[in-house]
C-alpha cells in the first residue's frame, strides 16, 4: 500500500508577495535589490521607528511610510543598514506625504547592501497585506506539522510491520519525487529509491558529486546526517528535489529519525547494509535480468573500480561473507562479496590490468582455506568487460555447484575452474533433462527404492574416489571385509559388476545426474 501525503504550500518570496492582487494595487515598484526578489518571507512586520532592526529576527517584510525619516538623510541611510544587519527580506515605502517619490538615499544605501526596495505608488492599506501574508504563513506552518506527523506515522508503522529498508526509502522517494540515496561515511552508495532512470543518472555521476563538500540545498540536494547513540554512520541525500526546501528539509529529517530507528529496532548496521547493496547488485549480475551495463552506475557509486579493470568472478562455498571481506581487505584487493543461496557466496575481484589474476586469487584461495578449512572456491576466467561478467558470475557458481557435494573426497585444487568438473559439470547443467533424470531413476532404482542412504553414500564415495577401496574405506570409517560387504550388497541391488568399468561409469554418471537433482 501506498501513502500519499499532502504537501507544504510554497514558502512566500518577495517576488511572490508582490505579486498578490492586493499589492498589486498599490503599483508597487522595485526600486532596488532587484536580484534579490526570491528572498523567502517569514513574517511582515509594519513599523514607523528608526530603529527597528533590533526589533527584528530576519527574513522580515517590513512596512513602512517613512514619517519618522523625512527630512533626515542619515537617518534614512541608518534605517537601510539597520535592517540588513537583521536581515530582512525586503523593505516596502508608501509614498505619500512624508515622501512623494522615492528617496535617493534609501535606495542608493538598499542597491549597496543587496536589500529589495519597493515603494507603492497608490495607497495602500498595510493591514490588508499583513493579514493575508500572515494567514498564508500560518496556514503553511500548519501543514508542515501535519506533513511532519504523516510521514512520521507512516514511515514508523512501516518499521514496526518488519519492513525492510527498501520499503522505508520507497515511501520517501514516492512523495518526494525524486532520487533517494543512501551512503556510509566514505560517500559509498549503500541503498536507493526512486525511478530507476533518474537514479542512474545519479549514480553515473555519483563519484562528482560525493567529491563535492555539499550540495546547495537550494538546488534541491538535501542532505540529512544518520546517527545515533553518539555514532555519526551515514546520510541520506534527496538528489534534485523539486519542491519547497523546507519541505525536502522536512522529509530528509523524517526519513534520517525513520533510518536510525530500523537499525536500532532491526540490531543492523551500515556494515549490513553495505552487505545488502553488495547482495543486490551480484544477485542482478547474476540473474542477467537487469543487463549488465545498466548495473555499471551501482557498481561503481558502490566502490568498485571499473574503469580499465580486469574482473574476476568467484563463488566460495560454506564460508561466511565477513569472512571473506575480511581476506580482501588483508590482501588489499578491492571486489564485492555477497551471499547467494544454499552456503554459496559470490565475490567479484576488480585488479588492474597489469595485475597477474592468477597469482592474486591463488593467494584469495589460499588464505580463505587457512581460515575456514577445505573450502572450495571456484574461479571463472578472467574479464575484460563489463558486460561479460554476468557470464563469469554464473560459470563460477555452475563450477561452484559442480563439486559442491563431492569435495570431501576430490583431490581438488585449491582453486576450481570449468576444466576441473570434467563430467561432473556436463552432468550438473543437463541435471533437468527429462531423459537424464529417467536414466538417472532407472539405474539406481534398486538403492532408491529402498532408502538406504549408507549404501548410496558409500557408492559415491567409491565411484568418486576412482573406485579405491581403501581411501573409501578411511572416508566411511570401516574395516576393509564391511565395506567389500557393502559394495556386494549395492551391486545385488543395482544388478551391476562394479568391477566393470563401463557398468561402473554408468552408475556413476546416473548418480552425478541424481545428486545434481537433488541439490
Amino acid at each position: 500500500m501506498t501513502t500519499t501525503y499532502g504537501t507544504l504550500e510554497p514558502a512566500l518570496s518577495v517576488r511572490q508577495v508582490l505579486a498578490l492582487e492586493r499589492v498589486l494595487a498599490g503599483e508597487p515598484e522595485v526600486v532596488a535589490g532587484a536580484g534579490q526578489l526570491d528572498r523567502p518571507v517569514r513574517w511582515v512586520h509594519v513599523a514607523e521607528a528608526p530603529d527597528v532592526g533590533v526589533m527584528l529576527s530576519g527574513g522580515e517584510m517590513v512596512l513602512t511610510t517613512g514619517v519618522l525619516l523625512a527630512g533626515d538623510e542619515e537617518k534614512q541611510a541608518e534605517y537601510v543598514r539597520s535592517l540588513h544587519r537583521a536581515e530582512a527580506a525586503a523593505v516596502v515605502l508608501g509614498l505619500g506625504r512624508a515622501f512623494p517619490a522615492p528617496p535617493d538615499v534609501m535606495r542608493r544605501a538598499a542597491e549597496r547592501c543587496g536589500l529589495p526596495m519597493v515603494v507603492l505608488h497608490r495607497p495602500f492599506p498595510f493591514a490588508e497585506l499583513t493579514e493575508e501574508v500572515q494567514a498564508r504563513l500560518v496556514r503553511r506552518k500548519f501543514a508542515a506539522v501535519s506533513l511532519s506527523e504523516s510521514v512520521r506515522t507512516a514511515l514508523t508503522g512501516l518499521i514496526t510491520a518488519g519492513a525492510p529498508l527498501q520499503r522505508l526509502l520507497d515511501e520517501v522517494a514516492q512523495h518526494s519525487a525524486c532520487p533517494v540515496v543512501v551512503t556510509n561515511l566514505a560517500h559509498r552508495v549503500l541503498a536507493t529509491a526512486g525511478e530507476r532512470p533518474a537514479v542512474d543518472d545519479v549514480l553515473r555521476d555519483w563519484e562528482r558529486i560525493a567529491r563535492q563538500a555539499g550540495g546547495s540545498e537550494g538546488d534541491g540536494w538535501i542532505r540529512a546526517e544518520l546517527a545515533g547513540r553518539g555514532e555519526r554512520w551515514g546520510q541520506i541525500v534527496l538528489c534534485g528535489h523539486r519542491g519547497d526546501t523546507a519541505t525536502g528539509r522536512l522529509l530528509a529529517d523524517r526519513a534520517a529519525e525513520a533510518l536510525v530507528l530500523h537499525r536500532m529496532l532491526g540490531g543492523t548496521s551500515a556494515h549490513t547494509w553495505e552487505e545488502q547493496s553488495a547482495a543486490s547488485l551480484l544477485t542482478d549480475l547474476v540473474s542477467g535480468v537487469v543487463p549488465a551495463r545498466q548495473l555499471l552506475p551501482r557498481a561503481r557509486a558502490a566502490g568498485l573500480p571499473v574503469n580499465r579493470r580486469t574482473f574476476v568472478p568467484l563463488v566460495v562455498r560454506d564460508a561466511e561473507a565477513a569472512g571473506l571481506e575480511r581476506v580482501l581487505r588483508m590482501l588489499g584487493l578491492p571486489g564485492l562479496v555477497a551471499e547467494l543461496a544454499d552456503g554459496a557466496t559470490a565475490v567479484l575481484l576488480s585488479l588492474a590490468r597489469d595485475q597477474d589474476a592468477s597469482v592474486l586469487v591463488a593467494n584469495f584461495a589460499a588464505r580463505v582455506r587457512s581460515e575456514t578449512g577445505r573450502t572450495v572456491v571456484a574461479a571463472a576466467d578472467p574479464r575484460i568487460g563489463w558486460d561479460d561478467v554476468p557470464a563469469g558470475l554464473r560459470e563460477a557458481q555452475h563450477v561452484a555447484d559442480a563439486v559442491a557435494d563431492s569435495s570431501a573426497v576430490l583431490d581438488l585444487p585449491a582453486v576450481v575452474r570449468l576444466k576441473d568438473v570434467h563430467l561432473r559439470g556436463l552432468i550438473r547443467l543437463l541435471r533437468d533433462d527429462p531423459h537424464v533424470q529417467s536414466f538417472a531413476e532407472r539405474e539406481l532404482d534398486g538403492l532408491l527404492c529402498s532408502a538406504d542412504d549408507d549404501l548410496l553414500s558409500v557408492l559415491r564415495t567409491y565411484l568418486a574416489t576412482g573406485r579405491n577401496k581403501s581411501r573409501t574405506a578411511e572416508l566411511h570409517h570401516v574395516s576393509r571385509p564391511a565395506l567389500y560387504r557393502r559394495l556386494e550388497a549395492i551391486q545385488t541391488r543395482l544388478g551391476v559388476d562394479l568391477d566393470d568399468f563401463e557398468q561402473a561409469a554408468s552408475v556413476h554418471i546416473a548418480l552425478l545426474a541424481h545428486d545434481a537433482q537433488q541439490g
